[in-house]
């Protein structure tokens, strides 16, 4: 099956204030046109909003025209996002919040999905080959539907992030990052470790020890990873080892898939400041590539195959070489097609 990608190419580049955002909007109207799209009367908008330091991340004026068309419609919508899985300025609710509102994400209201320290989840059921089920943020659960809002650019584990990277691990509660990154709960570095009880205060199951080393009992801890934000010293921390393994992408796709399975999503790509890695990284970064434009799809798959292939032909060479497999996994558990028709506007 062939999908459709809505694609409006930028004018002038560096892409002007305003310009994406046009951009966005015009999109939106025409997918909705197109498909014959319906959208709920609450719609959330999935974003990202960069850490502390990094620069290059999509900023908040790029959705005003996404925002503007919602409101036009009288359809109600709010930012919405999960804590990260490492220490940071994005680790809990509340340190997000302040960031968000530094970053300038104030048009709508914020959602944190997965509780005050990402340890608010539910499950969904896949058949994958590495989870049968998935921990996403809580605050997904009543949501029908999304608007995914993605930065195109590369990731130093995945190859590449869009919207398959920004479903996984962007609706992936703390414990649901972990799974994709190390498939193992957290564990306390001794020497760290003060042994202030926070953490054992904060464990919904009991499962942390005190001794002369505090420890997690591996029997008892349901790895929802709430403790890794909740150590004031940075002790506890998630084993990465597996993130290197070849069963990452794999991983990562199939979380992709329970956030899209049974969602009438509309996805789009924002290829403007395109570099090396991701907006989690918390330092000033060069993009290596022109700004090109905005696509819009229903389909996750295809969206990311068309963002890949744009850039490609507009630099002349592979610029994400890494990974690209991953979208042809993600086809083969029914999220989407490699195949599609590119339209644009």
């Amino acid at each position: 099956m062939t999908a459709k990608v809505y694609f409006k190419e930028f004018l002038k580049t560096p892409a002007e204030t305003g310009q994406a955002s046009q951009a966005g909007r015009e999109l939106l109207e025409m997918i909705i046109r197109e498909e014959k799209l319906t959208l709920e009367k609450t719609v959330p908008l999935k974003v990202h909003f960069g850490e502390a330091g990094n620069l290059t991340y999509l900023k908040a004026e790029n959705y005003q025209g996404v925002i503007d068309y919602l409101r036009q419609g009288s359809i109600e919508t709010c930012f919405i996002e999960t804590s990260a899985l490492y220490s940071g300025r994005r680790k809990n609710r509340e340190l997000h919040l302040k960031l968000a509102e530094e970053h300038g994400f104030r048009a709508v209201p914020i959602e944190i999905a997965d509780g005050s320290a990402g340890e608010a989840f539910y499950e969904v059921q896949i058949r994958g080959k590495h989870f049968q089920k998935c921990r996403l943020g809580a605050g997904f659960a009543k949501y029908p539907q999304l608007l995914v809002l993605s930065h195109f650019k590369g990731h130093s584990l995945a190859g590449f992030g869009g919207a398959i990277k920004n479903l996984a691990m962007g609706f992936a509660s703390k414990a649901g990052k972990l799974d994709q990154h190390a498939a193992s709960g957290p564990f306390i570095i001794p020497f760290l470790c003060k042994k202030c009880r926070a953490c054992i205060f904060f464990c919904p199951v009991k499962a942390i020890k005190s001794g002369f080393f505090f420890k997690i009992d591996r029997q008892i801890c349901i790895g929802c990873a709430g403790c890794i934000p909740i150590c004031p010293k940075g002790a506890i921390i998630p084993n990465f080892l597996n993130s290197f393994s070849r069963k990452f992408p794999e991983r990562l796709v199939e979380y992709a898939h329970a956030a899209h399975l049974g969602r009438r999503n509309v996805y789009l790509n924002f290829i403007i400041n395109v570099t090396s890695t991701c907006d989690c990284v918390g330092r000033n970064m060069k993009p290596i590539a022109d700004d090109l434009g905005v696509l819009a799809s229903l389909d996750p798959v295809a969206i990311d195959k068309a963002s890949l292939d744009l850039l490609d032909k507009k630099a002349g060479k592979m610029l994400f070489k890494k990974n690209r497999q991953s979208l042809d996994y993600a086809e083969s558990l029914g999220m989407g097609s490699t195949k599609y028709e590119l339209v644009s506007i």
